[in-house]
């Protein structure tokens, strides 16, 4: 197979799990190579997700690591044979490969959990507020890739599946942009919270005792816990964070959040009149 000159963040997950199904076997990568009947140079494309897996030999590799999970080896068959060329490949070369990377794993999400302490989701921003926060940017965008990142962000937004978010008032008072932009944003979430698939829950600045102010986080469901996705935002970009260890904090993490945020109708009254004062 050919070889790629940059994996996508799901061929990456692909390759590093299995990658972590042959330490835990605790077969050696030239070992490996050996059953499936390849030279270590493609074994270590395989892993490092240069070069694709066929069906065949993925099941060939789950058969020499001892992995009797059929449900996860089905899961990563689906990753390892899926063609969707989707609508963030026209984005290609034009904007950050996070960018692509995280509208396909929205894409292929079974559930979105957000918590949001400065600012309005992406998801959920209205085109005014985006562009009042790409244009906060130092140092400032062109006109075409500010228009490209706008373009970007609104096509994200076709979510589909449960969308949990826990906002901070905070997030709701910064104005990024004007009080007309600030006001139309709240009405937009007002609205969306009516939604069946997308729930919005605020936290009320005059909460005691809430010391998780920096826990903005984003958690992607995919078809089976152990291949969930964190991301969060680092000074160089996004971070996608696939350890089952760290997602067992993170979850801990919502649930706690969520646990101290409003319900879903107070919520929405309290937007309501937020928008109502400006």
């Amino acid at each position: 197979m050919t070889t790629r000159r940059e994996p996508t963040a799901r061929q990456m997950r692909l390759a590093v799990e299995l990658r972590r199904l042959r330490e835990a076997s605790g077969l050696k990568a030239r070992e490996a190579a050996a059953l499936l009947g390849v030279s270590h140079v493609q074994m270590s494309h395989i892993e490092s997700g240069l070069t694709g897996v066929s069906e065949e030999r993925l099941r060939r590799l789950a058969s020499h690591y001892a992995c009797t999970d059929e449900e996860f080896i089905n899961a990563l068959i689906a990753m390892a044979t899926d063609r969707t060329r989707g609508w963030w490949e026209e984005y290609r070369g034009l904007l950050p490969t996070s960018f692509l990377d995280l509208a396909e794993l929205e894409h292929h999400a079974t559930f979105l959990h957000e918590v949001a302490i400065l600012y309005v989701p992406g998801l959920l921003q209205t085109e005014a507020y985006a562009r009042g926060v790409f244009c906060s940017r130092v140092p400032e965008l062109t006109h075409n890739e500010l228009e490209l990142r706008l373009s970007h962000r609104m096509r994200r937004q076709q979510i589909t599946v449960p969308y949990e978010l826990v906002i901070h008032e905070c997030a709701l008072r910064i104005r990024v942009s004007d009080r007309a932009a600030t006001r139309a944003q709240l009405a937009k979430l007002v609205e969306l919270s009516t939604t069946g698939n997308i729930n919005v829950r605020v936290i009320p600045f005059d909460l005691d005792g809430f010391g998780r102010a920096a826990s903005t986080m984003t958690y992607v469901g995919g078809p089976l816990p152990k291949l969930d996705t964190v991301v969060r935002d680092v000074p160089h970009g996004l971070a996608f964070i696939d350890s089952e260890a760290q997602h067992s904090v993170f979850r801990t993490r919502f649930r706690k959040v969520e646990a101290v945020s409003l319900d879903y109708v107070r919520s929405r009254d309290f937007i309501y009149r937020l928008a109502k004062e400006l």
